[in-house]
């Protein structure tokens, strides 16, 4: 039988919607919290999985910061891009993975999202090898970037860069976030119980860590069969 709920009850449920308890949330509450238990930063891109299902339409948002975020630097960035479509239409196709990419300016970044198939660093290095030019006269006006050019002298280092600055994306199932938290913490798994009323104030303060985030890993569907099917019956594999 499910408990009627009480004046008090419903006096807690209220206070999100309250100005003064979203002021005092704002400037004392979330504040004390950020300093008594700080989040680690948790890495972008899509986490390790076993599960082949999983290795299907993945999803990269990486976010490049300009080293100059002016109209001018931002048209520097838009010719890099636009001065080797040509180099990138052939080297695409040359991709050893299913996927699609499109590159974005955003306030001061020049961005790359792109949804693909299988390994993210294996994913990098076909990019390397197939347009790693596009990618050297992107980096050169990206904050950072000059010393990793040229990419193809520097690919475990433009991998890592790159994992740094792909989005955290946010678990399909928001429980996940306290498991993320405690590997980043280098807690074993299931040795720490957690509140799970607690879920809400944990993800306000992993969005203090990761200002940026993507809201899960992608949804996505599949008319008949699936790619990995597809490949199965082509004998290809990953």
């Amino acid at each position: 039988m499910q408990r009627k709920a009480g004046w008090l009850d419903k006096f807690v449920d209220s206070l999100p919607s309250q100005g003064w308890f979203q002021f005092l949330s704002r400037h004392l509450v979330v504040p004390y919290w950020i300093w008594r238990d700080p989040k680690p930063r948790l890495p972008g891109g899509p986490r390790p999985s076993v599960q082949p299902s999983e290795s299907v339409q993945r999803m990269m948002n990486l976010i490049m910061p300009l080293k100059d975020p002016s109209p001018i630097g931002r048209a520097r960035a838009a010719l890099a891009i636009s001065q080797n479509v040509d180099e990138i239409f052939a080297g695409l196709d040359n991709v050893g993975t299913v996927h699609t990419a499109r590159f974005l300016l955003l306030d001061g970044n020049i961005c790359m999202l792109s949804v693909y198939d299988g390994d993210f660093s294996n994913y990098i290095r076909d990019f390397i090898a197939t347009i790693g030019s596009v990618f050297d006269a992107v980096m050169k006006e990206v904050e950072g970037g000059d010393k990793m050019v040229p990419t193809t002298d520097h690919i475990e280092e433009f991998i890592d860069w790159v994992a740094r600055h792909d989005l955290f994306q946010a678990p399909d199932f928001p429980t996940d976030l306290f498991h993320l938290q405690d590997a980043a913490k280098g807690i074993a798994p299931g040795s720490v119980p957690h509140d799970l009323r607690l879920l809400p104030r944990e993800l306000i303060l992993q969005l203090h860590s990761n200002p940026n985030i993507s809201l899960g890993g992608g949804y996505r569907a599949y008319p008949g069969y699936s790619a990995a099917q597809v490949r199965q019956k082509f004998g290809v594999g990953w």
